[in-house]
């Protein structure tokens, strides 16, 4: 509507809208009356004043402000059209390539944190849309592998054995980019929260689907599955999440002593995460070994905390072991079969408790739970083996050397047939001791 105003002047009506942002950056004024008034054609917007307004410079400062709020957020919805876009686009790319072409994919691990320091998963800060649109999107992927599978079963039962062996390795290569599209889509999906049981619901269907399809390239991968060592196996954690990791079977025993040794293999930055953790009721931190933020690898026992001298965060397969003793708390670390460090005085005189839950990729805020997917290790792990003493030097370079003499844990031996895998974290043939051999 015109308003009233004197002749030859064109009535102004400033009109003030504040912008709501995706991630809550949007400026709040607070009590700010707006005001509409009537400029002359000729005359200074900012200079006018209306009864009861303030001063000219503030209007101006109140305008300016404004102003710069609305670019802040423009730039922030064309960036957020520009990553659905660019979600859109690889999923498509996903979708429409044939079997004998490969996909490049990489993943990188978000922050870390232990203990309170975070509470939010950081797998990445992702395009939220639609949840419809979101969920038929993973549904047609997911459809679209399904038929890519069968039609890779068919044709491996049909051809020789070479050729089935290439098409396992490009078959990998697209489920490793996929995985990380769809999980990181997923989790998107999770913290927007649209309507909490539909999208539970559908989380559940959509990871159920992932992993009996990595069943079913794992039976294709390995073939002679049935002939395969039992600890030929390695697993992976291709993403920071809540809900990727792996059970042992068994709790630990009580123990006045301990080796704990595994191959390691990880680039995830900052920090790798917890490669494993053992709670038991009343101390969720009764055995956790962690790398978080920019730290150092640590050990804790029963919540003490020695910091671990390793170097092996560089993306390639590394052996690593920790020893210790109750008696006064005497630690030793071992990396590729050598010494780097020691020390004591870690919870002395606490033996390690029984009846906990032993979890891997996870750290454990509650009995078997409370997961964070700050603490959460991205990469790879194998061999993981628990003995209830203390290993020697020479029985640790057995185990980093791949030696027919290296031993197996006398209290958690690695076998597939001890550990339960959940969330789509994957299994492959474990490949480092063949390297050395």
């Amino acid at each position: 509507a015109m308003a009233a105003g004197a002749p030859g002047s064109l009535p102004l009506l400033l009109l003030l809208l504040s912008l709501l942002s995706l991630r809550g950056r949007g400026q709040g004024f607070g009590q700010t009356r707006f005001i509409c008034t009537s400029v002359p054609l000729d005359g200074d917007m900012c200079a006018a004043t209306a009864p009861g307004s303030g001063s000219a410079e503030e209007l101006k400062s109140t305008v300016l402000q404004l102003r710069e709020t609305v670019l802040q957020q423009k730039e922030t919805i064309m960036n957020q059209k520009e990553t659905i876009r660019e979600l859109t686009a690889k999923l498509g790319r996903c979708e429409s390539q044939s079997v004998l072409e490969a996909l490049p994919g990489e993943s990188k691990g978000g922050g870390a944190g232990r203990k309170g320091g975070f509470s939010k998963n950081t797998m990445g800060d992702l395009s939220r849309a639609p949840a419809a649109e979101t969920l038929s999107q993973l549904g047609q992927t997911l459809q679209s592998l399904k038929t890519r599978l069968e039609n890779l079963e068919q044709f491996s039962r049909m051809n020789s054995s070479s050729q089935t062996n290439n098409l396992k390795d490009i078959l990998q290569n697209k489920i490793d980019d996929l995985e990380k599209q769809v999980l990181s889509r997923v989790n998107s999906l999770e913290e927007g929260k649209f309507n909490p049981k539909n999208e539970s619901e559908e989380r559940g269907k959509i990871e159920s689907t992932l992993t009996s399809l990595h069943q079913r390239i794992t039976d294709l991968e390995k073939g002679q599955k049935d002939n395969r060592p039992p600890d030929r196996f390695q697993l992976t954690f291709p993403l920071r999440t809540n809900y990727m990791y792996a059970k042992v079977k068994k709790s630990l025993p009580e123990m006045y002593a301990f080796s704990v040794c595994m191959w390691i293999k990880s680039n995830a930055s900052p920090g790798m995460g917890t490669p494993f953790s053992y709670a038991v009721p009343g101390q969720a931190n009764e055995l956790v070994l962690i790398e978080w933020g920019n730290n150092p690898m640590e050990i804790l026992i029963n919540d003490k905390v020695a910091k671990l001298p390793f170097v092996i965060n560089d993306g390639k397969w590394h052996h690593i072991c920790v020893t210790w003793t109750t008696r006064d708390g005497v630690w030793e670390a071992y990396q590729d079969g050598t010494q780097t460090g020691s020390g004591e005085n870690l919870a002395p005189y606490h033996p390690i408790k029984p009846q906990g839950v032993l979890v891997l990729g996870q750290e454990q805020d509650t009995l078997g739970g409370g997961f964070d997917a700050t603490q959460a290790f991205v990469g790879e792990l194998a061999h993981f083996n628990v003995w209830d003493r203390k290993l020697s030097p020479g029985e640790v370079y057995s185990l980093a050397t791949c030696s027919t003499r290296a031993l197996a844990g006398n209290v958690i031996t690695w076998a597939e047939a001890n550990i339960d895998i959940y969330g789509g974290a994957t299994k492959w043939t474990f490949e480092a001791c063949r390297q050395l051999n």
